[in-house]
């Protein structure tokens, strides 16, 4: 029984993402509101009684498809601080952080946010977890109390937007990797007291 329930379930996620990969391809070069379910189904090489078993309107496939790339965000957000009860930034290593893949993962999707503006809900979703994910999990032992936690917290989400959506609009020229390390190269060498040479075209400033 055990064995028969695993494989229906199996298909259930089959066709669920058939779905949900067709949706996302017809986004591409069509608005949701002109995209109807026979347009999904015979995409996906689906028949209607297959989404009207999972969904009633295509709204609600829609809606499934922005609480996945939730879901997976908050996972490959949490990854690096997951089996600890301190987590330390500078004794991070590439291998745990998993936002990047988490967005690789999701290509066609953060390609759609970022560069149609196709789903402005999902990118306020996105920003706002960013956001959070910091207040709701970690601690700051050493807080500096001249800090807003909140602008802070507000700083750090739209710096790693910033890299995401520079990724993007690059149509992805880096590897997940690569970008982890870069992140990690930025966060764990911060310069303190820096001084910085102002640069001639600055000085020269704009040519008329």
């Amino acid at each position: 029984m055990a064995t028969s329930n695993s494989g229906i379930d199996r298909r259930i996620r089959k066709s669920k993402k058939t779905l949900k990969d067709s949706l996302i391809a017809l986004m591409k070069s069509k608005d949701f509101r002109e995209i109807t379910i026979t347009d999904i189904v015979e995409l996906a090489d689906l028949n209607r009684g297959t989404f009207y078993k999972h969904y009633q309107y295509k709204e609600e496939l829609l809606e499934e498809v922005m609480e996945d790339v939730i879901a997976d965000l908050i996972i490959s957000y949490r990854e690096p601080y997951k089996h600890v009860d301190v987590f330390t930034i500078n004794e991070l290593s590439v291998s745990v952080i998993k936002i990047f893949e988490h967005v690789a993962n999701f290509a066609d999707i953060y390609t759609l946010v970022l560069k149609s503006n196709a789903l402005p809900t999902l990118h306020d979703r996105i920003c706002e977890e960013l956001k959070k994910l910091p207040l709701e999990d970690l601690e700051d032992y050493r807080p500096n109390p001249k800090i807003n936690k909140e602008l802070a917290s507000s700083y750090q989400a739209y710096a790693i937007l910033g890299m995401i959506i520079e990724w993007v609009n690059t149509d992805f020229k880096y590897s997940a990797e690569y970008m982890a390390e870069q992140l990690l190269e930025i966060i764990t060498n911060k310069p303190v007291n820096a001084v910085y040479k102002i640069s001639k075209t600055c000085k020269a400033g704009p040519q008329e």
